[in-house]
C-alpha cells in the first residue's frame, strides 16, 4: 500500500510513520534522506542536486522529480511506500501523478492528520529534543524522568530554535498557502481522508489502520 500523510507541523506525522514502517514493513521515503542518499551515492541525479546545495540554492522541482523517480523504481519499494515532506505545493501534487504514471504505481491512500491550532501551539512549543540521540519529549504529555535530561542517553534535552509561537504562525501560514490547494487535490481524486489527531497516539494509529483496511477493501 501507498501512502501519503499529511499535516500541519506537531501533528504528529514522525510518529505514525516510525509505527507504519515497523509494522506494516512500508519504506519510508522522505525528499530529505533521499537527496542525502543520492548524493552520498554519487548518483548523475545527487551529483545535480549537490551543485545546487554547494551554492546554497534551492534543489528545483526537476531535480527532485528525477530523484524520486530514481528512488521509486528501487526493488524495496514493492512493499509500499510512506511518502513524508512531499508534495508541498500543488505542482509538485500534479508532478507526482506523472512520476507515478511513470513508474507504473498509483497512491492508495492521503491521510490528513487534523488538529486545533491551540493544541497544536501546546504540543510545539512544550516539545523537548535530545541533543545526543534525538529522541523527543514533551514536558506534559512526555516528560523525561529528570527534566533536562534523556531517559535513553542521559544527554541534554533542548528547545529547537523554531519551536516558539512566532515561528510556529510562520510555518502554519506556509503550511496552510501551499498545502490547502493539495488537499483539495486529493480530495477531488477521492483519495482524502481525515483524522482527528488530537486523540492518543494508540488511537490515532488504530484510526490509520482502519482507513487502510478499508481502502484495502475498496481496492
Amino acid at each position: 500500500m501507498n501512502i501519503l500523510l499529511i499535516g500541519a507541523p506537531g501533528t504528529g506525522k514522525g510518529t505514525m510513520s516510525e509505527l507504519l514502517v515497523k509494522n506494516y514493513g512500508l519504506v519510508h521515503i522522505a525528499t530529505g534522506d533521499i537527496l542525502r542518499q543520492s548524493i552520498k551515492e554519487g548518483t548523475e541525479v545527487g551529483k545535480k542536486a549537490q551543485s545546487y546545495i554547494e551554492k546554497g540554492l534551492l534543489v528545483p522541482d526537476e531535480v527532485i522529480h528525477d530523484i524520486i523517480v530514481e528512488r521509486l523504481k528501487k526493488d524495496d519499494v514493492q512493499k509500499g511506500f510512506l511518502m513524508d515532506g512531499y508534495p508541498r505545493n500543488l505542482e509538485q501534487a500534479k508532478d507526482f501523478d506523472k512520476i507515478l504514471e511513470e513508474v507504473g504505481t498509483d497512491i492508495d491512500l492521503v491521510v490528513l492528520m487534523e488538529l486545533d491550532e491551540a493544541i497544536l501551539a501546546d504540543r510545539i512549543t512544550g516539545r523537548r529534543i535530545c541533543k545526543d540521540c534525538g529522541q523527543i519529549y514533551h514536558v506534559v504529555n512526555k516528560p523525561s524522568k529528570v527534566e533536562g535530561q534523556c531517559d535513553n542517553c542521559g544527554g541534554e534535552l533542548y528547545t529547537r530554535k523554531d519551536d516558539t509561537l512566532a515561528s510556529l504562525k510562520t510555518r502554519l501560514d506556509e503550511y496552510h498557502h501551499a498545502t490547502m490547494p493539495i488537499i483539495e487535490f486529493y480530495q477531488n481524486k477521492g483519495l482524502l481522508k481525515h483524522v482527528n489527531a488530537a486523540l492518543g497516539k494508540d488511537e490515532v494509529y488504530a484510526a490509520i489502520v482502519k482507513l487502510m483496511e478499508e481502502s484495502n477493501d475498496q481496492h
